[in-house]
């Protein structure tokens, strides 16, 4: 502030600041055609797992709530369609369990903020369209196959094919683990990991980060609040195969973090290259104190053992996984 100058004023409101503040940014990203919220943070976030219409938040929230989070790019993944059948538990399953909308709303919603959102392409895999559909989204642009969240075994021959598809395309496949309720038989998923190579996998949810721990023998506890002893199914895979990743994503994976703050440290810097922050959290304010993935944030980098480490897992890492 030059105070020998008499034309220069002495202060601002804070009302005048943020106004010209948000004039300023908004003229900025006009010219730089980039979104406004890119230009509040100078440390970009990739937030690999929301929903639209997530148990009836509007999409006009959830633009709010990425910004407030300090999120840069979000992937939206879109539902199947609604079906009554085993593999949605009857309609149980149908929009992911969550309410959550279809492919074609995720595109739209991508399409309306393309610097901020990107979307994914998802059905229930055993009906006769769900490789035309999938492939169809596939086509116009979606990065990923996911979230898939159905009652199947994930070595089933629909399951296949769609992982035979992520190849020709290749996208990642996201997977939603729950143990006797979404994709069935983690312990055997080593041989998927085998039989394709080529095939990135996202594992995501209660049984994929239950079993961190070696000791985790009861599948049913789905939010086990216990330490870690290393070396379970989970940490196995991300030890022996390089084609899947950990999606810390919703509560699941918070409390995979928070339960042993120790070991959270060691698993962190053992799997840098390949873990990945997504929030998946229904609230519309993105903050802390009641936003699943605001406390990710937190937690990924309190605990990361290095800054290095912390931007991988918030950025680097989907960044080059999603070739953005």
């Amino acid at each position: 502030m030059d105070h020998k100058n008499p034309k220069t004023p002495i202060s601002l409101s804070r009302r005048q600041f943020i106004a010209g503040t948000s004039l300023l940014l908004s003229a900025t990203a006009l010219r730089l055609n980039a979104s406004p919220v890119s230009l509040l943070f100078a440390e970009p976030i990739i937030d690999i797992h929301q929903h639209t219409d997530y148990m009836g938040r509007t999409n006009d929230m959830l633009v709010a709530h990425q910004r407030a989070m300090g999120v840069t790019k979000t992937i939206l993944l879109p539902s199947g369609r609604s079906v009554n059948q085993a593999s949605t538990h009857f309609g149980k399953g149908n929009g992911l369990q969550a309410k959550a909308t279809g492919n074609a709303i995720c595109q739209a919603l991508a399409k309306k903020y393309p610097q901020e959102f990107l979307y994914g392409a998802n059905e229930v895999p055993d009906i006769p369209e769900a490789i035309q559909e999938i492939e169809r989204y596939l086509k116009m642009g979606a990065c990923v196959i996911g979230e898939s969240k159905f009652g199947v075994e994930c070595d089933s021959p629909e399951m296949q094919k769609i992982y035979e598809l992520a190849q020709a395309y290749n996208v990642p496949v996201l997977m939603h683990w729950q143990y006797e309720m979404y994709n069935y038989g983690l312990e055997r998923f080593h041989t998927m990991l085998e039989k394709y190579p080529k095939v990135n996998f996202i594992g995501h949810s209660q049984t994929w980060w239950a079993n961190i721990d070696k000791n985790h023998t009861d599948q049913s506890v789905l939010y086990p609040k216990t330490k870690v002893t290393r070396g379970g199914i989970t940490e196995q895979l991300l030890s022996n195969y390089d084609n899947i990743y950990g999606d810390f994503s919703a509560g699941s994976g918070l409390g995979s973090l928070t339960r042993d703050e120790d070991h959270a440290r060691w698993f962190l810097e053992k799997h840098q290259d390949r873990l990945l922050f997504g929030s998946d959290c229904t609230d519309i304010t993105g903050h802390i104190d009641n936003c699943f993935g605001a406390k990710l944030i937190d937690a990924i980098k309190r605990l990361s053992p290095s800054k290095k480490i912390e931007r991988k897992i918030l950025y680097y890492n989907a960044k080059k996984l999603f070739r953005l």
